[in-house]
């Protein structure tokens, strides 16, 4: 029994030696781990501060972007403002032209009729017959009726029926 006790107590002797060993191993292996993993945790905060940099940067910059889009957008619609402005200044001033026109041909016109109203009904048909038919039947329409009459019994029967179908049109 002694020899029992003897060899359970060494079994358990050598047992604690090679359990010894082991934990010896495994916190060596612990520790290699632990700086492996301290040095992964280094580099993983210096590429979250690089990526935190690389952020800011790229905010800072969509910043400036935005701001130069804004001003361009500003400037932009300044343009378009002045351009909507010149635009209307320009039709305002076509009207203007138009009715100046208007006056122009009126008072041309009625020079025309006043100046063949004095002629003779045979020489201002001979005038309206060598026209094109659309200024003649125009100036024709200036006229009173009756200086009208006179000169279509002048003209060429043929041409009086065209300025007399210009006229009532």
């Amino acid at each position: 029994m002694k020899y029992l006790f003897l060899l359970i107590v060494s079994a358990n002797a050598l047992f604690a030696l090679q359990t010894s060993d082991k934990l010896f191993e495994c916190t060596e292996i612990f520790k290699e781990r632990k700086s492996e993993l301290l040095v992964e945790l280094e580099r993983i905060d210096e590429q979250k501060q690089a990526l935190q940099a690389l952020k800011t940067a790229t905010e800072e910059l969509l910043k400036q972007k935005e701001q130069k889009l804004a001003t361009k957008e500003d400037m932009l619609t300044r343009k378009e403002q002045e351009l909507t402005q010149k635009e209307q200044n320009i039709k305002a001033m076509l009207e203007a032209n138009k009715k100046v026109l208007a006056e122009l041909k009126s008072i041309k016109m009625s020079k025309i009729a006043q100046t063949f109203a004095k002629m003779k009904a045979g020489a201002a048909a001979a005038v309206l017959s060598g026209m094109d038919t659309k200024e003649a039947a125009a100036i024709l329409q200036s006229l009173k009726p009756k200086v009208v009459g006179k000169i279509l019994t002048k003209m060429d029967p043929k041409k009086a029926s065209d300025l007399t179908l210009l006229l009532t049109k």
